[in-house]
């Protein structure tokens, strides 16, 4: 949808909150149309117009479920407003499913492709607190004992499977036929990994992109759950460092993070493993995104296997 259709899309999905008090600011419009909205009460709120055939209504509700629990509870995230009816969407013919959160007043950490502005000891103290917030969501989520919610699983075979979530990144046409062997093997083994993992199974944010943790002041906050379900909770922290796996400093601020969630032996080691999980799934992802001859293409693909590498030297390396 152009930028004037999801604008009418929003001032109609905001009447069932009771409507606007001003005209809807569009944020952006990729994978959802997130507007930063003021209800007729003065509530501020972001307004996300769910992107068709990405998510189920049973499955946003879920997420939605997950956050207010969440944000019940204290930990830093938005909370979702029910409309008037107490529902946690708004879903109409033809139009997109609506939700609405809570406004955080506070900005993003950082931008993917833009190097961090301050020293390399500040960018591991934002870290290490990155990594206690990531702690904190593991354990809240645990200490709620929700019932099963129906979510998507970055389980083995979301992640390396036949199909996997975000598709089957071997398959990128960036790739030539060496390359595509290379991401094979390296899923084979990813795979054989998985399954000796002593890692539960529980619901994850699964997209720990700095565009996606907001601080003002000390504070850090936690936002856009919409790729979350059942997963290993070594694969947040793994996504919490794929920007960042081109730095010089990769190893050092990696440890940071680790130290700030308190990870034990087996963690630690795990994390070039799920670096090159995500690596894969974004390799995957962008296959639907843009055409077969598009730069990205090979962007994705080149940053896969170069964490496939890493992974496989780390193995290598380890078992010697």
């Amino acid at each position: 949808m152009d930028d004037r259709e999801v604008m009418a899309h929003a001032v109609r999905a905001a009447g069932a909150w009771g409507g606007l008090g001003a005209a809807p600011r569009l944020i952006r419009n990729r994978e959802n149309a997130v507007f930063d909205v003021t209800l007729t009460n003065g509530t501020r709120a972001a307004l996300r117009l769910h992107r068709a055939g990405y998510q189920t209504t049973p499955s946003i509700e879920a997420e939605l479920t997950w956050c207010e629990a969440l944000a019940k509870d204290g930990f830093p995230c938005p909370e979702p407003l029910r409309t008037l009816e107490g529902a946690l969407t708004d879903e109409h013919a033809f139009a997109p499913v609506a939700s609405l959160v809570s406004w955080i007043d506070a900005d993003q950490i950082g931008e993917n492709g833009v190097a961090f502005a301050g020293s390399v000891e500040a960018h591991c103290a934002l870290y290490r607190d990155v990594g206690a917030l990531l702690k904190r969501l593991h354990e809240t989520t645990r200490r709620l004992s929700l019932e099963p919610l129906p979510r998507p699983k970055w389980d083995i075979n979301g992640l390396v499977g036949d199909r996997p979530l975000w598709g089957r990144f071997w398959e990128n046409p960036a790739l030539d036929d060496a390359e595509k062997t290379r991401l094979l093997e390296a899923r084979s083994l990813a795979d054989s990994q998985l399954r000796r993992l002593d890692q539960e199974m529980q619901l994850i944010h699964a997209d720990l992109l700095q565009e996606n943790i907001l601080a003002r002041g000390d504070a850090l906050y936690l936002i856009d759950f919409d790729d979350s379900g059942y997963g290993f909770t070594g694969y947040d922290l793994g996504t919490a460092m794929i920007q960042h796996c081109e730095i010089a400093y990769f190893d050092t601020l990696s440890d940071a993070l680790l130290d700030g969630y308190g990870a034990d032996t087996r963690m630690r080691a795990s994390l070039p493993l799920f670096v090159m999980l995500r690596a894969m799934a974004s390799c995957g992802w962008i296959m639907s995104r843009c055409p077969h001859d598009d730069p990205r293409q090979r962007f994705y693909a080149e940053r896969a296997l170069r964490c496939t590498e890493r992974f496989l030297q780390t193995t290598t390396s380890s078992s010697s």
